[in-house]
């Protein structure tokens, strides 16, 4: 079984994708634009280039997403999309580079459970945490 976070956009998929990927050091493995598909002439024009599907993988993750249909988007709530990483200048970078634009919940800072954990919304809409654990210890503490 595989659980991925699939995202909602409204008309900024490509956009927001070609950024994940920079900054999660991802692939696009695909993106699937409504021009040039099946469903193009089954859509109204101000469809424009909304993106139908997109899946990024990056290591063993992947991450999905698309456009919704126009006056149909709602913005994410109750959620967030956890990148977890071992490195703390890894954190740094990711925190960083997803802050632009962004409206910042809580910034990267060290925890009593992490080496740096932030929580932001990105210029997207999509609320992120970036999570970077304490080693455990002999204990598995």
């Amino acid at each position: 079984m595989q659980l991925n976070a699939y995202l909602n956009f409204d008309g900024q998929c490509a956009e927001a994708f070609a950024l994940y990927a920079r900054v999660l050091n991802g692939k696009l493995d695909l993106v699937q634009a409504t021009p040039g598909s099946p469903m193009a002439e089954h859509v109204p024009p101000d469809w424009g280039d909304r993106v139908l599907h997109v899946c990024l993988t990056a290591g063993d993750a992947v991450l999905m997403g698309s456009d919704c249909p126009p006056g149909q988007f709602q913005p994410a709530q109750g959620l967030q999309v956890n990148i977890g990483v071992d490195d703390v200048a890894e954190a740094e970078r990711i925190f960083g580079a997803l802050s632009d634009g962004a409206k910042i919940v809580m910034p990267l800072a060290e925890t009593f459970w992490a080496q740096r954990f932030g929580m932001l919304v990105d210029r997207y809409g999509t609320p992120w945490m970036v999570n970077c654990l304490r080693p455990c210890d002999d204990t598995g503490a």
